[in-house]
């Protein structure tokens, strides 16, 4: 464990530790975007996100690491929303903060995500999370 990692753990006992996507080269865009302040929202599968232990709840704290698994950044949710897939809103979908922030795009790359998780269907239900950047590794 890095010294940066387990002094956020000190600082943060209950933070959830994990990585956004589904590979290291996510991880990374969607890092990077989040330390930029582009991107302030995110989702997953309901199914997914009863799977938390503990469970996340607005407050909570979450160490994001990067495609190297090393700390990289704490967030700190603001909002849980359920929603369902075909539901998400063109706001919710640009603060997410990827591609070109538009509702299509957004529908065409998180269809591929939750294809490749083995879940995805049109009306899904999606836990709608918005977060507010915390503090940024060095």
């Amino acid at each position: 464990m890095t010294a940066l990692k387990t002094a956020w753990l000190e600082k943060y006992p209950a933070a959830h530790c994990w990585s956004f996507g589904d590979s290291p080269a996510l991880a990374d865009e969607l890092l990077a975007l989040v330390i930029a302040g582009k991107k302030r929202g995110t989702c997953g599968s309901l199914a997914s996100f009863r799977q938390e232990t503990p469970a996340v709840t607005p407050g909570a704290y979450h160490i994001v690491l990067n495609g190297r698994g090393e700390a990289a950044c704490v967030i700190r949710t603001l909002s849980l929303t359920l929603v369902r897939f075909d539901e998400v809103s063109a706001a919710q979908a640009a603060l997410e903060g990827e591609g070109d922030l538009s509702l299509d795009y957004w529908r065409q790359a998180h269809r591929e995500f939750f294809e490749r998780e083995g879940c995805f269907a049109p009306d899904m239900e999606l836990v709608y999370e918005t977060f507010t950047l915390v503090e940024a590794a060095p």
